[in-house]
């Protein structure tokens, strides 16, 4: 079976006063699709954060174009550099200080254990994984501070749970995102900070288009109930919801959003 995207859903004030900080933000992906809905959803400021500074440049003009320009602020940022991660964060006091921290930074690739060196290892676990940390360490850090009662949304995927060919660095580092996301809502419960992780099965932007083969796509696609891919607003509503007080009772659980059977 094959279904169409559904229309586009309004935005319902549900961050309605919230600083929201979102990691690899540019471009068209899950991190671009956030920051468009968290503005619709009323939050006070979104601040983004990319390693791409073209691109970078772009979303804050297109942004600017279709809400205030006072709402909206980006910052160069590799995830791997714990001080640009604070710099990233530092943008976010101008605006009183980040109340729900979006990591969404992650990199793929295709590549059988066999071939697999240690840096294409490495660089895969250290921005996924590890950069995932750096930012729960970091925002959280500031949550605690300033005493608020901050919300911390990780992006996994469903390859941390379902293997799939040539992505065991991927999947390690996805399954690793959900155990920190576990782990990590634990150490912060006390603080009545909630952290907890989106895990999409295929969301369909440009970037995987480019890096993904026809025939593996069409694969992906046929394995989902809808007979599609999703489109990354429809992952970026439920990190909405994740980020919101509708989830007030959420925290260490990691949310698929798939329409993947067996």
């Amino acid at each position: 079976m094959t279904s169409g995207a559904p229309a586009y859903v309004d935005g319902h004030n549900l961050l309605e006063g919230k600083v929201v900080v979102v990691t690899a933000a540019a471009g068209a992906g899950i991190g671009a699709a956030t920051t468009r809905r968290c503005l619709e959803e009323g939050a006070k400021a979104v601040v983004l954060g990319d390693t791409h500074e073209r691109r970078l440049a772009e979303a804050h003009e297109a942004l600017s174009r279709d809400f205030d320009d006072t709402r909206v602020a980006t910052r160069a940022c590799d995830v791997t550099d714990e001080v640009a991660v604070n710099a990233l964060l530092d943008a976010a006091e101008e605006f009183g200080g980040v109340d729900v921290m979006v990591n969404n930074a992650g990199l793929g690739g295709t590549a059988s254990v066999l071939d697999m060196t240690d840096e294409q290892w490495s660089r895969v676990l250290d921005i996924t994984l590890t950069g995932t940390f750096r930012c729960v360490r970091a925002a959280g850090k500031r949550m605690v501070s300033a005493g608020r009662k901050g919300v911390i949304v990780n992006n996994a995927s469903v390859v941390g749970w379902r293997a799939q060919e040539g992505q065991a660095h991927y999947a390690a580092a996805k399954a690793g995102v959900m155990a920190l996301t576990r782990c990590a809502a634990l150490d912060v419960a006390a603080h009545g900070i909630r952290v907890n992780a989106v895990s999409p099965s295929l969301a369909m932007h440009p970037f995987l288009a480019k890096v993904t083969s026809d025939d593996l796509l069409e694969e992906l696609k046929s394995r989902e109930a809808f007979g599609r891919a999703a489109e990354p607003w429809e992952v970026a509503n439920v990190i909405v919801f994740l980020a919101s007080d509708y989830s007030s009772y959420l925290t260490g659980e990691v949310v698929s959003v798939s329409s993947q059977h067996p």
